[in-house]
């Protein structure tokens, strides 16, 4: 940055940053409705108490416990357990567990007030000890927390200190423009809980989670769902809802005929199914720009993947408008994709090589690469309807360039286990999507040669470096140069090829009021629970 002013206002409209295959953005979702959200209110014109909400979700959570949730379905049920430190939305900042923030005027102390009176589920303090806890096991590599990178900044941490019960201290090693947009992902996890754990993210006690949010953990059934009720004693006021059940549904067909009859209240829904459920007129069909990339990745663990020119090649066979039809019914519900950036991404540039559809080139970028005959593997999720109708139009249109592409449809965990594997040769190409919002220093833990996201595996140095470099730099022009670069290297090296810009569609049945105070948000659909209620 140019000056202490223009930084300030950087720091001001930095929002969350999800780490691995997902992510998280605050960004204000645009939504559209077919109904609108009538209120049914006591005698004192406040929504009325009471009821329960059942949301279907893909899949089991991961690991209930923040300081490891990456992928969808464990940030959204996340979402109403645990309570972050502060949310962005439009540039605006919203204290939730934090009365107060504050950077020293070297911008290397970072002071962070609590609310007073906070509590976990089960009735502790919350306090400045577990925001430090937090932090320290988020910073220990023995605790491999994916998280962790966004707290190292050239290769140094951040040391965190507690001041009083109610403030902490972080120390940053050098000036960066990140820091402040990371902690939008923070939530603490109770140091009383988890202190003496030697693996926090293998503990039962991850099993029955202490949280700090509107709804407490009641039950789970792996494969079936997972129940919360009202914490009463949430600091911000209780929920109208006395629960909230998360039903693991990963049959999309099934999922959609559970909600059309009454026994799913809540859920996304793919783009192909948005004006069969919006033509019942039963739901507010909540539509917004996510700031999420759905793409299709190249793993150079195998090695017909390793040669720049074939990469190079697929990605000039494939006609992107297509492939977007195909995939989503309408270019209303995408846009084509040419940075590994999203477009509410701080640097975010499409002058890159965007790889327009070009057949002939795609032929001769083989044959210069001496590859004839290539057959290929395509991995996705086998419930996943957007990603099956790409596999099949990648599968017919390689053909033309001669390439056979065998299938692997598999189901979501199985597919989620062997792209995390570090060392996979199962497959040549696979899908994916991440939302990782407007601090593009977040992306780093889906690319840095080490990261558990990497799923291209490419690994290279000096790609590294503009990462490391970028994440510290306040010179405006100069951070955003390193960002273009970064791009540039992507789109010229091929390890992943974006597909589109997508928008989420939220289907909530019109019988529940409050869904436009609960904010409709990337990744984790709504971000307030607690203001839903039954109509």
């Amino acid at each position: 940055m140019k000056s202490k002013k223009m930084w300030l206002s950087l720091m001001l409209v930095l929002v969350v940053a999800i780490m691995s295959a997902c992510g998280s953005s605050g960004d204000g979702a645009n939504t559209s409705s077919n109904n609108e959200e009538s209120t049914a209110s006591t005698d004192n014109g406040q929504p009325k108490d009471g009821g329960s909400i059942i949301i279907a979700v893909q899949d089991d959570p991961k690991v209930m416990n923040p300081i490891y949730a990456g992928d969808r379905v464990t940030l959204t049920i996340d979402q109403s357990l645990y309570a972050p430190l502060f949310n962005v939305n439009d540039g605006k900042k919203t204290y939730v567990l934090a009365e107060s923030d504050s950077f020293s005027d070297d911008h290397l102390t970072y002071t962070l007030k609590l609310k007073d009176g906070l509590k976990w589920h089960d009735g502790q303090p919350l306090t400045a000890d577990d925001i430090v806890f937090t932090m320290d096991s988020i910073l220990d590599e023995k605790q491999h927390s994916s998280s962790r990178s966004q707290y190292v900044f050239d290769g140094k941490p951040v040391k965190v200190t507690k001041v009083d019960d109610l403030t902490v201290e972080f120390q940053l090693p050098e000036v960066s423009a990140a820091f402040e947009g990371a902690l939008v992902s923070f939530s603490p996890i109770p140091k009383h809980i988890f202190e003496g754990e030697s693996d926090i993210e293998k503990s039962d006690k991850n099993n029955n989670p202490i949280g700090s949010g509107p709804f407490k953990f009641k039950e789970y059934r792996p494969g079936e769902y997972v129940t919360l009720e009202r914490f009463d004693d949430y600091f911000a006021g209780k929920a109208h809802l006395d629960s909230v059940t998360y039903r693991v549904a990963k049959d999309p067909n099934a999922a959609n005929l559970a909600l059309q009859n009454g026994e799913i209240q809540m859920r996304m829904v793919d783009t192909q199914d948005y004006n069969k459920l919006n033509d019942t007129g039963k739901f507010n069909m909540l539509t917004y720009p996510e700031g999420r990339l759905q793409y299709m990745v190249f793993n150079l663990n195998v090695p017909s993947m390793q040669k720049k020119e074939v990469r190079q090649a697929i990605a000039y066979a494939l006609d992107k408008n297509e492939l977007i039809t195909a995939s989503y019914s309408s270019a209303d519900f995408a846009e084509p994709a040419a940075s590994i950036l999203t477009p509410d991404t701080l640097y975010q540039t499409d002058d890159v090589e965007k790889y327009d559809y070009n057949l002939e080139k795609a032929k001769q970028l083989l044959a210069d690469a001496g590859v004839s005959n290539l057959k290929l593997r395509l991995a996705y999720t086998n419930t996943n309807k957007p990603q099956t109708s790409q596999a099949l139009y990648i599968q017919q249109k390689l053909k033309d360039v001669g390439i056979e592409v065998e299938l692997l449809p598999m189901d979501g965990t199985a597919y989620g286990n062997r792209t995390l594997d570090m060392n996979n040769t199962d497959f040549e190409l696979s899908f994916g999507g991440y939302i990782m919002g407007y601090e593009p220093d977040a992306y780093k833990s889906l690319f840095l040669s080490d990261a558990a996201y990497n799923y291209s595996h490419y690994k290279n140095a000096d790609f590294d470096k503009l990462w490391s470099d970028a994440a510290v730099e306040i010179d405006e022009a100069k951070r955003g140069e390193l960002y273009k670069q970064i791009q540039q290297t992507v789109a010229n090296e091929m390890t992943v090829y974006p597909i589109a810009y997508t928008k989420a569609v939220v289907a909530v049945d019109n019988t529940y009021g409050g869904v436009e105070d609960a904010n409709p948000k990337p990744v984790v659909m709504l971000e307030d629970l607690s203001k839903i209620y039954k109509k």
